[in-house]
């Protein structure tokens, strides 16, 4: 699933996930920003290290790009364990989850992102992995099949979801913390972004990094990305020194404007304000008139959309705002000023 489409011809997915893991930081004091989730963090470590027991298991949530995989590697480092990573996609059969928990070790961290989309038969395994530590595995088909319980070594489970509301209750309850992830403020994606420039060796100004932490949508990975992309035209159109107005003109030329917006936040809304004259229009819809995948529209661009107040989400379907109208140029119809479409 895509992201943000920031612009065409980019990078593919393995080069921008390579260039994405070496800025990754590797312990609690380097991850900047979310200060009262890493002090909650740090807790848990120092209390599970003092136990010598692994650390409780762990759900992290929020939108992506926002660094629930980070945590995860960072949490598995503090503890001095390993990480086995995997995802709810990949895991279609129990028996693809069974192999893996029979190859855990004491202390490791399993981490499985997307774990809203882990099939009922998998999870139901995680139940008693999680609590007590044992897998049911059945052997056979039929009236002659039979269950055979093994025992496993104590170990953390980190799940990463976008949709916490996907989680089964039975899941989630499970889990000794689950944690929300929430957007990054501009002076810390600022920090994030002199930060990656630090290690990539970009040379850049003070308010070059500020033009691109404001634009970066509140979340890091994005920071980053338009960090590479800014640093691209800088060694091509300018001296390589990123400064403000060279930001501010490679993010022109990859269709990123002031407010963050790229080219399909900004089809999303001329197509609520144009198409459907202000909404409301339905999820399903809207994502057709954009020729983006529903489950694309609702988890990488209208939780921006939606905080900055560009769009409203009511019963009756998705709303442009009168933010929206004067982001676009346009001017505000009574009927929305009066907020009679909500």
């Amino acid at each position: 699933m895509r992201e943000e489409g920031l612009l065409t011809g980019e990078p593919t997915p393995e080069e921008e996930d390579a260039f994405e893991a070496g800025l990754r930081p590797q312990a609690l004091g380097e991850f900047v920003g979310q200060g009262e989730l890493k002090e909650r963090l740090s807790i848990l470590v120092e209390a599970a290290r003092g136990r010598g027991e692994p650390v409780d298991h762990v759900l992290f949530s929020g939108p992506p790009g926002l660094g629930k995989t980070t945590l995860a590697a960072i949490l598995a480092h503090e503890m001095g364990a390993q990480l086995r990573a995997t995802s709810g996609p990949a895991l279609e059969r129990a028996g693809d989850l069974a192999a893996i928990l029979s190859n855990v070790e004491a202390g490791d961290v399993m981490f499985i992102d997307e774990i809203h989309r882990l099939p009922r038969a998998v999870e139901e395994i995680l139940y008693t992995a999680m609590e007590d530590f044992q897998l049911d595995i059945v052997v056979g088909k039929g009236a002659g099949a039979s269950s055979i319980r093994l025992d496993l070594p104590p170990f953390s489970l980190v799940g990463a979801t976008t949709r916490v509301g996907r989680v089964s209750p039975p899941l989630r309850d499970r889990f000794g913390y689950v944690a929300r992830i929430d957007f990054y403020r501009p002076e810390e994606l600022d920090e994030i972004v002199r930060r990656s420039a630090g290690l990539i060796t970009v040379e850049i100004e003070a308010d070059g990094a500020a033009i691109i932490a404001e634009r970066s949508r509140g979340t890091p990975r994005i920071a980053n990305r338009l960090l590479r992309r800014v640093r691209d035209y800088a060694d091509v159109r300018k001296d390589g020194v990123v400064d403000r107005r060279t930001a501010e003109q490679a993010l022109q030329v990859f269709e990123v404007d002031e407010a963050g917006l790229d080219r399909v936040d900004r089809a999303i809304l001329e197509a609520v304000v144009h198409k459907f004259a202000g909404g409301p229009v339905g999820l399903s819809t809207l994502a057709i008139a954009v020729s983006e995948e529903q489950q694309t529209v609702e988890d990488a661009y209208e939780p921006f959309l939606i905080q900055t107040g560009f769009l409203q989400r009511t019963p009756r379907g998705r709303v442009a705002t009168a933010l929206a109208y004067r982001h676009l140029g346009l001017e505000v119809p009574e009927i929305i000023m009066q907020g009679r479409l909500l």
